[in-house]
């Protein structure tokens, strides 16, 4: 018998984490709430009405805090409505900064100009192209004036000469407003990024390269070149389509892969194996640690010199917001195993999502990725354990976790599973399967493939013995995806998915999953 009413006092109270937690929370709802005036309700405010808001929200919370202040819940509502103003206003600053971007007035003008600008991110190179993400850019068509602009551009040049990141180029070209497609708003996409114009093969010439442009730039360029190292040591040895998933696991470089492949991973439901994720990471960290340790390093040591290679590998995979979500992931992971205790796990994603909503606030609803990272972490704290106990009579293992296996991916797909379908229109019914029978090669595909890169770096013949169990592995991996791929006839179309019943499921995921939760951690209050 469940005997609630028992448990002391302490159990409900207020403690510090617990208001940590309230305040990150407050501040994503804020920019949730800013997001769906925006996007969902079509809704903008002018400056006047969001700021007369966010005031009103601040002002009510100071006056909580100062009127109640000998009463700790009232004082946190009051904090908490802080936060959700802050939330509320970077946001809104934010639409009103892409809204207001002088540099969009070139858009579509027909006018040529002259700039002046840096490559700001890794080059991305393609077969026949490339792409420059320049931003600190100064547009030279004041006569013998120049003036600064925020924001990027993206440009769109031939394969060759080829650019670094940190040169210094003036690039002369018409300004064009991304295009919006039928199934992908490539211009909300890139305002995400802060990038509002596109160039296509414009002139481009060098004025200072990398080298000489100081210590920041100097630094992220040798970080680059290591990539390049390891990208060059990938190719040596291994079939480009191996090479090239790779290079996308562990270096976050999707160049390469063919667009038949991207289909056949988006059908399969598999396509998050190629993007560097929290999954990746906990990878990575759990190795680094069991190598420190095995050299003889302290807990300690060892947490400090792995927060320093996971800071490297975020930087090599040319700081995508997904590496970056997923190094804040590993680093909450770091920390919680260098103070000795395991961090909850939800407070830890909650506040991974504010540090990166803060950041950027367009993310939460115009970054897919960000919503199936989050979701499916979510899908797996809260439904997990839940559906592992209703998998008793599947085998378990140290080698094979089948059960875990099959609980981890159905709770990370219940979760994800409706916003996948209002952003995409369809759902494969062969997801589920193929993800189980992928997953545990991808653990080791990570490992081998780290050693494999390495060793290719430093000798060829080295890297050719180890070539063979990495070429091994992701060759599986492609077969399954292949062979369930021509399954097409198990796709299930939806079309027109109104944001409404979205809402709706993810009530009712929400409410189902919440109380098999709570159902399950009572279970340790039975006494």
């Amino acid at each position: 018998m469940i005997i609630a009413r028992n448990v002391p006092a302490i159990y409900f109270a207020m403690t510090d984490s617990k208001i940590f937690f309230y305040l990150c929370l407050s501040l994503i709802v804020g920019v949730f709430a800013s997001s769906a005036f925006a996007v969902l309700l079509d809704f903008s405010f002018n400056e006047a009405v969001f700021l007369f808001i966010c005031a009103c929200l601040a002002v009510s919370g100071i006056i909580l805090i100062s009127v109640f202040w000998g009463q700790k819940n009232v004082v946190v509502l009051g904090f908490c409505l802080i936060f959700f103003a802050l939330g509320f206003f970077r946001h809104q600053a934010q639409e009103l900064g892409i809204k207001n971007n002088e540099l969009k007035k070139y858009n579509n003008s027909g006018e040529e100009i002259i700039l002046t600008g840096a490559v700001v991110r890794e080059p991305d190179v393609r077969e026949k192209s490339g792409k420059l993400t320049i931003g600190n850019i100064e547009v030279q068509n004041y006569g013998s004036m120049s003036r600064s602009f925020e924001g990027k551009i993206l440009a769109t040049i031939p394969r060759y000469p080829e650019y670094k990141y940190g040169d210094k180029l003036r690039i002369t070209g018409k300004l064009e407003t991304p295009a919006i497609f039928e199934d992908f708003n490539y211009k909300d996409y890139l305002e995400k990024e802060g990038i509002y114009s596109v160039l296509y093969l414009p002139t481009v010439e060098l004025l200072e390269n990398q080298a000489n442009r100081g210590h920041v730039f100097a630094i992220f360029g040798k970080i680059l070149d290591f990539k390049g190292r390891l990208r060059q040591g990938i190719y040596q040895n291994l079939p480009l389509t191996q090479s090239s998933v790779l290079a996308a696991m562990i270096l976050g470089d999707n160049s390469a892969i063919s667009d038949e492949l991207k289909q056949e991973l988006n059908f399969t439901g598999s396509r998050h194996i190629i993007a560097i994720s929290g999954m990746h990471i906990v990878i990575i960290v759990n190795l680094l640690m069991i190598l420190l340790l095995g050299f003889g390093l302290w807990r300690g040591q060892a947490f400090y010199i792995a927060i320093i290679i996971i800071s490297v590998f975020i930087f090599m995979t040319g700081l995508q917001p997904s590496g970056i979500r997923a190094g804040i992931m590993g680093g909450l992971l770091l920390l919680g195993q260098k103070v000795g205790r395991k961090s909850a796990s939800f407070r830890s994603i909650i506040l991974a999502a504010a540090i990166m909503l803060a950041i950027n606030p367009m993310l939460l609803f115009h970054d897919v990725g960000f919503q199936l990272s989050f979701l499916a972490t979510m899908g797996i704290i809260y439904l997990e354990s839940s559906i592992r106990d209703w998998l008793k009579f599947l085998p378990e293992n140290n080698f094979f976790k089948l059960k875990s296996i099959i609980s981890m991916t159905m709770s990370a797909q219940i979760f994800t599973l409706p916003i996948l379908i209002y952003n995409f229109g369809n759902f494969s019914l062969v997801s589920l399967l193929v993800n189980i029978l992928i997953l545990p090669a991808v653990d080791w595909i990570m490992i081998f493939g780290f050693i494999y890169a390495g060793s290719a770096a430093v000798s060829s013949i080295l890297g050719w013995i180890i070539s063979f169990p990495t070429w091994l592995l992701i060759n599986y991996l492609l077969k399954i995806v292949e062979l369930f791929s021509k399954l097409n006839w198990l796709a299930i179309d939806f079309k027109n998915i109104h944001w409404f019943w979205l809402v709706v499921a993810y009530l009712i995921i929400g409410i189902l999953s919440w109380k098999l939760f709570q159902r399950r951690k009572l279970k340790f209050l039975d006494y």
